[in-house]
């Protein structure tokens, strides 16, 4: 896979203040998602003095830890799936064919950057976007596809 076919988005810039003797010092942190759009996902955050060092290196660490999501005909997910990481929740529910995606800022950026074109996804509980990012994340890699059913219960697809 080449590098050049990632997709980055970036979700979340903070300005991080540190109270020191002479003044104020800031830096700045950023929250990344990148995918290939055909099932890879990355998420990353990372700090840095300056806002374009800190994407840069946020972008780098999501390219570098891509995980596999398995998707329905490539466009959906395979059921219904609730997860929770921190205190956020969110629900996401696969969609059929033409829905596009129905979903927050947070999770629309996850979507796109995966691949995925037809969900219908709702953030409950806190709108922290590291929250929503890691328990979109976590759901879509907790969600099972008919190959993984058939390995677990030890039968052959027919």
């Amino acid at each position: 896979m080449q590098k050049d076919d990632l997709k980055e988005k970036l979700i979340y810039i903070n300005r991080i203040t540190k109270v020191v003797k002479g003044g104020r010092r800031f830096a700045f942190s950023a929250l990344v998602v990148a995918g290939n759009q055909s099932g890879k996902l990355g998420v990353a955050h990372a700090k840095a003095k300056q806002v374009t060092d800190a994407i840069k290196k946020a972008t780098e660490l999501a390219k570098r830890r891509l995980t596999h999501i398995p998707l329905k005909e490539g466009r959906t997910l395979h059921h219904d799936v609730v997860a929770k990481e921190g205190s956020g929740k969110v629900i996401l529910r696969s969609a059929p064919k033409g829905t596009g995606i129905i979903a927050s800022g947070a999770i629309r950026a996850v979507c796109e950057v995966t691949g995925i074109k037809d969900i219908v996804a709702k953030s409950l509980g806190s709108s922290n976007s590291h929250n929503v990012v890691r328990a979109c994340r976590k759901g879509l890699l907790n969600q099972l596809s008919p190959k993984d059913i058939f390995s677990l219960r030890g039968k052959k697809k027919s």
